[in-house]
């Protein structure tokens, strides 16, 4: 219940932020004043960012102040935690190099620049907020590397993560609320319906010709990455042990029942789908969401995985260009849970 709770936090002010920009952008096309709720978002998303810089600088001080005095934490009768320590520089720097670049992608100057590469206004408020909030992915693929995938996975195995089901409620949770976010930020709720929100997202009821492009697809991407990765490894590249390690943990208990395999595919279908493709590609364009999306799944570090999850990302957004964002959906549901029968499967063979 805790990890929900803390989900539940840590998406309440992201949505504020977007809520408030919505309202200024409503109030921006009617051609009424709209500083005032376009400055509270800005100055929020602002607030987080200062206190992610403020954060990283503090833990980095700390990191130094340990390196001066290494005998400190031995003094004060703290033991154990030697790997930790070592990780701060790079958990400091994670936390305020991609906050202060998220402060300088809210100034007017550098969104009109980035909207000379991006499809997007640099005068609307949402397009600003959701360029600047783009750097928490960045934050959390650098905080990731910076304590060491090994390092995760250890955490994870003590935590005991998913063997109580957890793992099912916390990925459902999350993905949902991911949902929820990206239709809070095209304007449900604040400027558009429903009806308008899924049509600028572009989940529609697709034909029957979609549901199948989307279906054989998903199969048909399964053996390209298994390829990929099979020739990667035999010249050196495959995925590190760390890698296969930490997604073990965090993924493992999934694949052990057909409901986790069904919620590995369904849950990223809804949530990753909704935010990324229908969302995010029509302001960020087709490359940048690609890039995005293979950047967020940081468990794999920067590894040849995270070249076959931007390739997959490319699919996706594709289908999404060509057909509609439900399409997508079904070719991200199928290939995770092609990717999980898979998985499931190759145990069970060991197993017997």
């Amino acid at each position: 219940m805790s990890e929900l709770i803390s989900l539940v936090l840590l998406f309440v002010p992201l949505f504020a932020v977007f809520w408030a920009a919505n309202v200024a952008e409503g109030r921006r096309a009617r051609g009424e004043p709209y500083e005032m709720p376009a400055l509270a978002a800005y100055l929020l998303l602002a607030a987080l960012y200062a206190g992610g810089v403020a954060i990283g600088l503090l833990i980095q001080l700390g990191a130094a102040l340990f390196a001066m005095q290494p005998g400190l934490l031995a003094e004060a009768g703290i033991t154990g935690v030697e790997e930790g320590v070592a990780s701060l520089p790079l958990v400091g720097l994670s936390l305020w190099l991609p906050s202060l670049l998220g402060l300088v992608l809210l100034l007017p100057p550098v969104r009109r620049m980035v909207a000379r590469l991006l499809p997007m206004d640099p005068q609307n408020p949402v397009h600003g907020v959701a360029l600047a909030l783009s750097m928490l992915i960045l934050t959390n693929l650098l905080i990731t590397l910076g304590m060491g995938l090994g390092n995760l996975a250890d955490m994870v195995a003590e935590a005991d993560n998913g063997r109580d089901g957890t793992a099912l409620l916390t990925l459902w949770a999350q993905q949902i609320l991911t949902a929820l976010l990206a239709m809070v930020g095209v304007g449900w709720l604040t400027r558009r319906d429903l009806r308008a929100t899924l049509a600028r997202l572009g989940i529609v009821m697709p034909s029957a010709r979609q549901w199948l492009i989307g279906v054989g697809l998903g199969v048909a991407m399964v053996p390209v990455v298994l390829a990929l990765e099979y020739v990667a490894s035999l010249v050196g590249m495959g995925a590190s042990a760390d890698v296969e390690r930490l997604t073990e943990e965090l993924l493992g208990p999934l694949f052990q029942s057909p409901f986790g395999i069904l919620t590995l595919g369904l849950s990223a279908a809804l949530g990753e789908e909704t935010i990324f493709r229908g969302a995010a590609q029509p302001r960020f364009g087709l490359i940048a969401t690609a890039l995005l999306f293979a950047l967020i799944h940081s468990n794999y570090g920067i590894t040849i995985s995270t070249l076959a999850v931007f390739l997959v990302g490319l699919l996706l957004g594709w289908v999404r260009l060509r057909h509609n964002t439900t399409t997508a959906m079904a070719l991200h549901a199928v290939y995770n849970i092609t990717l999980g029968l898979l998985a499931y499967l190759s145990t069970s063979m060991l197993d017997f």
